[in-house]
């Protein structure tokens, strides 16, 4: 590992990470973030979602570490300040969600390599919930899970110009990706910089969503745009696989579920179909939350942490 940039914009009231470069199996590039705290008797390992960076989490990760966890997040590769796997650095970009679970042993790496104290704990939020649901049905070493609006189903209108129905995504994506063409963005989703405050699906918080656009402003290199057709066919080949691994086979560990009642970017129907028959996960109802109830208004942000903070307690 070797060191890398983290940003923060004038005035932030956290800490800042120690920032990292490391390597994926395959040789990509990707930045991990983490914050020590003081006396950590545990660590969080964070998986932040789709088009998210490692700074955006530094008010979540103050909130872990004064109560006592390590926080170590990852630039998923393709964005953030890790390896872009195309020539534009535009659109999320991956073949197979496959791809991401090698991030996911370079994080496990690194937080052995930096001897990172015990138990783990995950914190996953949206398409990192779907690379975590993955990671511990393949071992992930973490003794309690809590996921944000994980995408184990997505709302295809989030992503494509047309509303279609799954199947008909899947053979579109495909043909265009067997046309050579896959890489391509997406016509029409935009960054948080062409989108106005009141036509976002992200939060109902005014501040957090003014933060959100001045580190794009400040930081385009951390910015993402659209998915690419390949990145759609993908995810959503993945959340088929993941809601038809029997609940009997699911990892036994706690697991708390937030579902967000105003969602419009992933699908509360898949995420209550997957939770059912999972022995030992817990739903968290939060009716009047937008997609990302980390950053929402006080009451629906506190609640949310309070529980997270409560259940690795």
């Amino acid at each position: 590992m070797r060191p890398a940039p983290f940003r923060q914009l004038p005035g932030a009231a956290q800490p800042p990470a120690e920032a990292f470069l490391t390597e994926a199996a395959d040789g990509v590039a990707l930045r991990l973030a983490l914050w020590r705290g003081d006396d950590a008797r545990g660590t969080v390992l964070l998986f932040p979602g789709r088009t998210e960076y490692c700074e955006k989490y530094a008010p979540v990760a103050a909130r872990l570490t004064a109560a006592g966890h390590a926080v170590l997040a990852i630039d998923w590769r393709g964005q953030g300040a890790s390896e872009r796997l195309i020539d534009d650095p535009r659109p999320g970009h991956v073949e197979d969600f496959a791809e991401y679970q090698r991030d996911v042993a370079a994080l496990a790496a690194a937080a052995r390599d930096l001897n990172l104290p015990r138990p783990w704990r995950l914190l996953a939020h949206s398409m990192g919930g779907t690379i975590g649901l993955r990671a511990l049905t393949e071992g992930l070493e973490v003794t309690a899970s809590a996921f944000s609006a994980p995408m184990w189903g997505i709302r295809l209108g989030s992503f494509l110009p047309e509303p279609v129905g799954a199947r008909v995504a899947e053979g579109i994506t495909l043909a265009i990706g067997r046309s050579g063409r896959g890489a391509r963005p997406i016509p029409g989703a935009s960054s948080v910089l062409d989108v106005p405050f009141n036509g976002n699906r992200l939060t109902s918080n005014i501040d957090e969503y003014t933060r959100f656009m001045r580190e794009a402003a400040n930081w385009p290199e951390l910015a993402l745009g659209p998915a690419s057709y390949d990145w759609v066919h993908a995810a959503i080949e993945e959340c088929r696989a993941l809601a038809a691994i029997p609940a009997d086979r699911l990892p036994s560990l706690p697991v708390l579920i937030a579902v967000a009642g105003e969602d419009h970017i992933v699908s509360p129907a898949a995420i209550h179909h997957r939770a059912e028959g999972w022995r030992e996960a817990r739903l968290l109802d939060l009716p009047d939350s937008r997609h990302e109830a980390m950053f929402e208004a006080p009451p629906i942000r506190e609640r949310f942490l309070a529980a997270i903070l409560e259940h690795f307690a």
